[in-house]
């Protein structure tokens, strides 16, 4: 039996977020099945991302599996790619992204791939096709780092994890 592998480009229109200015992002199918990135709403911000599957696979409780799109994507330098818990699967099924908030840098150029937890105390199936993870894209600045040896003022100051109330 011989495997075949098809790749395919395909540009995507992105809505500018931010201060972006990113108007495409180029899409390229690994495996010819994939279900390419897409907004339910014309006011979405995240795109749905589909799992790619040769088949089912189950999660068992607090399981971490790796669950691939079939897709890669060619961010523009000063972009990146996060990929956020969809909020049915999440507060619904207890399925999350196993690192909270992935982050694709705009030099990658493998297979996107969600590493989906099982927070719930019951099996969860995910079948080829199913709605896995959303991907919002943003543009990012890389600062350079600078030592100093204090910082200006501000009224919080080093106030946090709930110091300005519940």
């Amino acid at each position: 039996m011989h495997t075949h592998v098809i790749l395919m480009k395909v540009d995507l229109t992105v809505r500018t977020f931010m201060r972006g200015n990113m108007k495409k992002l180029s899409v390229m199918r690994i495996k010819p099945d994939a279900k390419l990135p897409e907004r339910k709403t014309v006011d979405s911000i995240g795109y749905d991302i589909s799992a790619c599957l040769d088949c089912e696979i189950s999660i068992a409780p607090g399981e971490i599996c790796k669950v691939g799109s079939g897709l890669a994507i060619a961010l523009e330098p000063g972009h990146a790619a996060f990929i956020y818990a969809r909020s049915g699967l999440g507060i619904n099924k207890g399925v999350i992204p196993a690192n909270c908030v992935g982050v694709i840098d705009p030099d990658y150029r493998g297979e996107v791939i969600v590493g989906l937890k099982n927070t719930s105390t019951v099996p969860f199936t995910v079948k080829d096709g199913d709605r896995i993870a959303q991907m919002v894209i943003a543009k990012c600045e890389t600062p350079e780092i600078v030592l100093c040896d204090d910082l200006t003022e501000t009224e919080r100051g080093d106030g946090g994890f709930g110091s300005t109330g519940e």
